[in-house]
């Protein structure tokens, strides 16, 4: 069930030379323009069309759930970057410039290298403030600049990286001296060798955790570009915020895309987790035991499992209520935001508690896990930090601009958490000048996320029951989710801290006998290269090692010091 509508277009990689190959040892740099590489043989087995970006077919949701993002985490941020943000802006204004069809085919076809330029060293979430300029010359000709320090693009990879790279830039509109407001435009960042005249990129260095990237500063220096590089009009618009919301309707989209990566890193850590704690045993060779035998190894990987499964349900409601144009627009929105806090929040989860029941071997990159939890902190930071995304719906919400879609099953536990915790931050807001007052600042937004979060399990919830997950596993994550609000539920649920317990011990015992079936249906062990899975790749791993070997001999009693060493002194240190 678990794989099921998500077919594996890119079953063909992980054992093709370029997926296959180690990278342990390779200079980041080198890395860094391999992952350009994967990011194009990934993204050419979509075979991506224009329709599908402005439609968002099945196939670009697909592409978002793929699980070769587990062999290099690096290549789904350039492809994302490049397929969604970069041309799927274009290609929203192809259809009445036809002039730029063969610019988005080339982004499609990996001709070209895409970026999205938006985020500024000095303004981070603070995006109405950015202050890239491009100013209307008498010429129809635009000059691009980056007036300030604070204004630097801040993160998109510009380096040269083989092919010609072109980005769509925010900057604001200059006309005759007065701010339009902001605008894209399509900037070409440079030939794949050399920067283009006036661009500067500064290589930061390597974030360390993630596979690398060449994350920069780009700044812009009279940079004359074309009328045809705005996209959109020079018209001043009504309404600034609306039309800025409008031109970065992608980001709204990765918020949900990106969200869904974290399905593929959920079964990952169940199948790296069960498979390791299957292989290690404890005890002499007479009484072996598979260290799967304790509940302290089972239940991180369970609860895991549990999660992936319940999350997939969520991600199909959540895609279906995204793509229904009949929603409010700023529900849609909403969903994505609740849809990628659970998600981040559950795959974080998995990885700490599943990687630290492997021990030390939890610990290295090359076990997947806490490379993939470093990627993960990333993505709650990319296309919508989730706190921010929070403390804007949750405001909303509860000055009663919209409403989410209510819960299915009302008297559910988690529908109740939910309610309560809503009730308890209305009643505060009702107390309040204003939304933006020092008491909401103080009362309301620490308390933001975890509303939103509380939201999104309750649909999570609302869904498996909807969907038919196994019911052993839906009332797994109810116990899961009672934990990270355990006061509550003692408090106004009647479930003391035994009940709690109880209620997660049944749960557990009734996923722990169809674990091995869960896996399997995960699908995702072709894409899994973790060493520790098994003795025969363990054996490879090690034999693939940089390995020291000589003839030197060492007196380890011999003194290396100019001095003997003073028996009065060894016996005052005793």
């Amino acid at each position: 069930m678990s794989s099921e509508g998500y077919p594996r277009r890119t079953l063909h990689l992980p054992h093709s030379p370029l997926f296959s190959t180690p990278v342990h040892y390779m200079d980041h740099n080198d890395r860094a323009l391999l992952s350009y590489e994967k990011a194009k043989a990934i993204g050419l087995s979509y075979d991506m069309t224009i329709d599908d970006l402005l439609s968002l077919s099945p196939k670009f949701w697909q592409l978002h759930n793929d699980p070769a993002v587990l062999l290099d985490g690096g290549s789904i941020t350039l492809l994302t970057i490049q397929y969604n943000l970069c041309a799927g802006t274009i290609a929203r204004y192809a259809g009445r410039r036809p002039e730029l069809i063969p610019l988005v085919e080339d982004l499609l076809q990996y001709r070209k290298h895409g970026q999205y330029m938006m985020t500024e060293l000095g303004h981070g979430l603070d995006i109405g403030n950015i202050e890239t300029t491009a100013t209307l010359l008498p010429s129809g000709e635009f000059i691009l600049n980056s007036p300030t320090p604070s204004a630097a693009k801040f993160m998109p990879p510009t380096v040269p990286a083989g092919l010609p790279c072109v980005a769509v830039v925010f900057a604001k509109l200059i006309v005759n001296g007065e701010d339009r407001g902001h605008r894209p435009f399509i900037v070409p960042l440079n030939d794949g060798k050399q920067m283009c005249t006036g661009v500067q990129s500064k290589l930061l260095p390597y974030r360390g955790g993630p596979h690398p990237l060449t994350h920069s500063l780009t700044t812009f220096h009279n940079v004359r570009l074309p009328r045809g590089a705005l996209l959109g009009s020079l018209e001043k618009p009504a309404d600034l915020h609306a039309n800025l919301m409008d031109i970065i309707h992608r980001i709204t989209i990765g918020t949900i895309a990106l969200g869904c990566l974290a399905l593929p890193f959920m079964q990952c850590y169940a199948t790296i987790g069960t498979l390791y704690s299957l292989r290690r045993h404890i005890g002499g060779p007479a009484r072996r035991t598979p260290i799967l035998t304790f509940r302290t190894q089972q239940a991180p990987i369970l609860a895991t499992a549990a999660n992936a499964y319940v999350m997939q349900a969520l991600q199909r409601w959540a895609i279906a209520k995204f793509c229904d144009t009949k929603l409010d627009g700023r529900v849609r929105h909403g969903i994505a935001a609740i849809f990628k806090g659970v998600m981040v929040q559950h795959s974080q989860q998995g990885a700490l508690g599943v990687s630290e029941r492997c021990g030390a071997q939890g610990l290295f990159a090359h076990n997947q896990m806490t490379c993939l939890h470093n990627e993960m902190r990333g993505i709650a930071i990319a296309e919508g930090d989730v706190l921010g995304l929070a403390i804007r719906l949750v405001n909303e919400l509860l000055i009663g601009r919209y409403a989410m879609p209510p819960p299915e099953n009302t008297d559910s536990l988690l529908a109740r958490h939910e309610a309560g915790l809503f009730a308890e931050l209305h009643e505060i807001i009702k107390g309040v000048p204003h939304h933006r007052s020092a008491e909401v600042n103080r009362l309301i937004l620490p308390h933001c996320q975890s509303m939103m979060e509380a939201i999104g399990h309750r649909m999570a919830y609302d869904a498996a029951v909807a969907q038919g997950v196994r019911p052993a596993l839906v009332d797994l994550y109810v116990a899961n989710v009672v934990k990270l609000d355990a006061a509550w539920y003692a408090e106004h649920a009647g479930l003391g801290r035994a009940a709690q317990q109880a209620m997660e011990t049944r749960a557990m015992d009734a996923v722990l006998p169809m674990l091995g079936e869960l896996v399997k249906e995960m699908d995702v062990f072709a894409y899994v290269n973790a060493p520790i899975v098994s003795d025969e790749r363990w054996g490879a791993f090690v034999d693939g090692l940089k390995t020291y070997e000589g003839n030197a001999r060492v007196d380890a009693f011999e003194p290396r010091g100019t001095l003997g060493v003073q028996p009065e002194m060894v016996r005052s240190h005793l």
